[in-house]
């Protein structure tokens, strides 16, 4: 069996991606990792060959500026890092450049994929969510985030991203995959309340056009962490790979659990999941195969 990792980056260290520690958090489980580098304006490309893994393939992108429209430039660079992933590979392992796997899970994953590797109903892995805001102390809980997606994907042509490449589609077919006991841990709201601004402008320029851009670009440079309808203490251990940016925070933001800011509706859904472990009404962009 084989698995190939694939990421694409651009302007890691401007926009402070923990690309470096996403790509080591798979590393253990892949054969191969390629890495579809897009035309960047800082120090990006020598952060990664920093890395120096013989794994690790690295590959340059230029994106296209005109794809802006619903961040589809993202799938489109997806895309390109998948057609360049080994033919003999069995699966490709997607991993997003503010994503982290906890070493805990690598025997799970790779356990998966060799369960599932000649079970062709199978077309992906899908991976349960900790979505981390402000801090590397507290989660999201409530139906703000996304709380499964697909990350290990069959290593099948016909497979491309969708949309903003948040997930997968064959076709305009969603993947047929099997839940797998393993987290993904996404610290893309973790920064300083600067730095985060200063993301956010950066990141609009793939999704508006320019009247919103502008719009978007006349706000403070500050970054508001109060704007959160319910959040968590996390209770849990980071991945090994983080320890050193997590000693690195400097930011005092501190939050208080026990306040919820939800409508009527969004309240009792809360609830309802909290006590069932069932979300109703939630998209999936997948058939979960039972």
């Amino acid at each position: 069996m084989k698995i190939a990792g694939f990421t694409i980056i651009k302007n890691a260290v401007l926009n402070d991606y923990p690309i470096v520690e996403a790509v080591k958090s798979i590393l253990p489980v892949v054969d191969e990792m390629i890495i579809l580098i897009g035309d960047c304006t800082d120090g990006t490309i020598e952060l990664l060959e920093s890395i120096n893994d013989p794994k690790i393939k690295i590959h340059h992108s230029v994106w296209d500026p005109n794809l802006r429209s619903g961040g589809s430039v993202l799938a489109v660079e997806t895309n390109k890092a998948l057609q360049l992933i080994s033919k003999d590979a069995d699966w490709a392992f997607y991993i997003q450049g503010d994503e982290v796997v906890h070493e805990q899970y690598h025997a799970a994953i790779r356990a998966a994929c060799e369960v599932y590797k000649e079970d062709g109903r199978v077309e992906g892995l899908l991976f349960k969510y900790l979505h981390f805001y402000g801090t590397y102390d507290y989660v999201g809980d409530s139906r703000t985030w996304y709380s499964k997606e697909v990350r290990v994907i069959r290593n099948d042509r016909n497979i491309k991203a969708y949309k903003d490449a948040q997930g997968f589609r064959k076709g305009q077919q969603k993947l047929k995959v099997k839940a797998i006991d393993a987290y993904v841990y996404h610290y893309g709201w973790v920064k300083s309340p600067a730095q985060m601004m200063k993301k956010q402008k950066e990141f609009s320029k793939l999704w508006h056009n320019d009247e919103a851009l502008s719009a978007y670009m006349a706000q403070p440079d500050f970054f508001d962490y109060s704007q959160f309808d319910s959040l968590e203490k996390f209770k849990g251990t980071h991945p090994q790979v983080m320890k050193e940016r997590i000693v690195r925070a400097n930011w005092p933001i501190s939050f208080d659990p026990a306040k919820k800011k939800f409508s009527l509706k969004d309240k009792a859904l809360y609830y309802f999941e909290k006590a069932t472990g069932i979300r109703p009404f939630d998209f999936k962009n997948y058939r979960l195969i039972r």
